[in-house]
């Protein structure tokens, strides 16, 4: 008898007792410790459930809650009543209900007796402890907890600010030097002895007891007034999550928990059958002979926290909301926006499809409605035309579509009449191929009937819109391929200027463009900008006009897009 088992339960008895048993037919006594927060009925059948075991005792019981003082009493009166119970104990160790030996224990007894003088016990500084998350590290010692952070979280924050506000810090213990670890430990009895008979015993629990998370650094710090040998490391598999979680083992994990070879693991799902089947029930399941190293699965565990966080390539999923800027990426494959396109060239959307062979929508971010190819009511992955449906949430609408059409290349028309909210998430994604023709909007204008006051006021309007637009796909934050030319510019060559966008989405080997899609006529176009001007509305976004009717027609060599990466 030279291993004892402390073990912290609190819910699950069926399985704590399943375990206690495995433990003592071991050869392993056992002292319980059960929540003072369970139900009295319920302590006492869980412990008339074992009633026919000699080696198992219960412990004085404390209200036990995430972060308080109640764990580290706990684990202070089952430790002091296994040493006084069961003077052969050489070695404590520390599990909880929810743990789950994964080796003989015949083979822990051995493994232990070979190194009698060792204590196993995360036991790390501060400034060395990388593994907190979201909590506090240097200010959990020299500040005071006495909220409950789980169930008076407000007050617990309050306090913390009130603190640093008026500056107020907790002095250390003389001769103590803070340290933190895992929860799990394997102590000896000569060490865990003298922690607890320690004279300055009651200063040191005055002290801790208003620490935050004492359990994770009462037993971690005093170790090292007294440990001849310390491997800071736990004999116990627990893994955490990027939240600071503890992973919890399904039966699914089986051939993950062999491959680590550790002697325990936690937390085990209640209800993973095949796993106590295979650790309890079954010798031949069991792993043996190996030096534990549960950082042999660190690599999967650090796969299964980027699968978790990242994802895949524009799939939103719970595990990343509410965080901004967590997605994998804005959108999951590439698709093209026009701007102003769609104003200069009639029937454009049949015309682009055909030409690429892509498929081609209208103003998916009308005001109206949603212009869907075809003018289909509802689109892939049952999004639906409805505006109002759209706008709850118009930003996951583009990458619900891009995702829900992966493998087929999407276009869509854009400009300064839509609602404009996705115009930095387009810029910054380097799935989006944008080419704009800066001041399109004022053909539609031009060939409108509309009185001129009304005309410059719109025109204002559209310009101050698209204006912004711009500055945004400008941006060094844009990752987007932008390309921007002003109207005037466009019109030098058309042809040209669509082949360069063609090419980039079908490919570079396509066939040359043989003409353009049938341009609007623009006679007049010229003097109506002038008019403009000349009624103090200067449309500067579309470029310099000569005074020319029949603008479209010259052969003047083309200038260059200007070109955003």
């Amino acid at each position: 008898m030279s291993v004892g088992v402390v073990m912290l339960v609190h819910t699950a008895f069926d399985r704590a007792e399943q375990v206690v048993r495995h433990w003592v037919a071991g050869g392993c006594p056992v002292v319980i410790h059960v929540d003072k927060a369970v139900d009295r009925k319920v302590f006492n059948a869980f412990k008339g459930a074992l009633r026919d075991l000699t080696d198992v005792r219960f412990s004085k019981r404390h209200r036990c809650e995430w972060g308080t003082w109640g764990l580290v009493a706990a684990s202070q009166s089952a430790s002091e009543l296994m040493l006084e119970t069961f003077p052969e104990v050489r070695h404590v160790y520390l599990a909880s209900g929810s743990c789950l030996p994964l080796r003989p224990v015949k083979e822990l007894i051995r493994y232990l007796e070979a190194r009698p003088k060792t204590d196993f016990i995360e036991s790390a500084t501060t400034s060395d402890v990388l593994w907190t998350v979201g909590g506090l590290d240097e200010e959990r010692f020299t500040l005071r907890f006495p909220f409950a952070w789980k169930r008076h979280r407000f007050l617990f924050d309050r306090y913390v600010e009130l603190q640093r506000r008026l500056n107020i810090k907790r002095k250390i213990p003389k001769g103590l030097v803070p340290h933190m670890g895992s929860q799990w430990w394997c102590l000896t009895r000569q060490t865990l002895s003298a922690i607890l008979e320690d004279p300055e015993r009651p200063t040191f629990d005055r002290y801790f007891r208003r620490v935050w998370i004492p359990d994770e650094s009462y037993f971690q710090t005093l170790v090292r007034q007294y440990s001849l040998n310390i491997e800071s490391r736990s004999l116990t598999l627990s893994k955490f999550d990027f939240q600071g979680k503890p992973h919890i083992f399904y039966d699914d994990h089986l051939q993950l928990l062999r491959r680590s070879d550790c002697f325990v693991a936690r937390k085990i799902w209640p209800h993973a059958e095949r796993l106590y089947a295979t650790f309890l029930d079954d010798p031949a399941g069991a792993i043996k002979g190996q030096e534990p190293n549960p950082g042999k699965i660190d690599r999967i565990f650090s796969k299964a926290v980027e699968r978790r966080t990242k994802g895949r390539p524009g799939l939103y999923m719970q595990s990343r909301f509410p965080n901004e800027d967590w997605e994998n990426g804005v959108t999951s494959a590439p698709y093209s926006i026009f701007e102003g396109f769609s104003d200069l060239f009639e029937n454009f959307e049949p015309w682009l499809a055909n030409a690429t062979s892509a498929r081609v929508h209208g103003h998916l971010f009308a005001k109206d409605r949603v212009h869907f190819e075809g003018d289909q009511k509802t689109f892939s992955g049952a999004l639906s035309d409805c505006a109002k449906i759209r706008d709850y949430n118009g930003r996951m609408f583009l990458r619900g579509m891009i995702w829900n059409t992966r493998g087929e290349r999407q276009c869509f028309m854009f400009g300064p009449r839509d609602e404009q909210y996705i115009s930095w998430d387009v810029a910054r994604d380097p799935n989006a191929q944008i080419s704009v023709v800066a001041g399109a909007w004022a053909v539609p204008l031009f060939r409108s009937n509309a009185n001129f006051s009304e005309i410059r006021s719109v025109a204002a309007r559209l310009q101050k819109i698209e204006s912004e637009h711009l500055e945004i796909l400008r941006s060094i934050y844009t990752k987007a391929r932008v390309r921007i030319w002003t109207l005037a510019d466009f019109l030098e060559s058309p042809i040209e200027a669509l082949q360069s966008v063609i090419d980039e989405i079908t490919g570079k080997n396509m066939r040359r463009l043989s003409e353009a899609p049938k341009m609007v006529d623009l006679q007049g176009f010229a003097q109506f900008i002038q008019n403009l001007k000349n009624q103090g509305m200067h449309p500067y976004l579309v470029g310099d006009f000569p005074p020319d009717d029949n603008y479209g027609t010259q052969k003047q060599r083309p200038q260059k897009p200007y070109l955003v990466r």
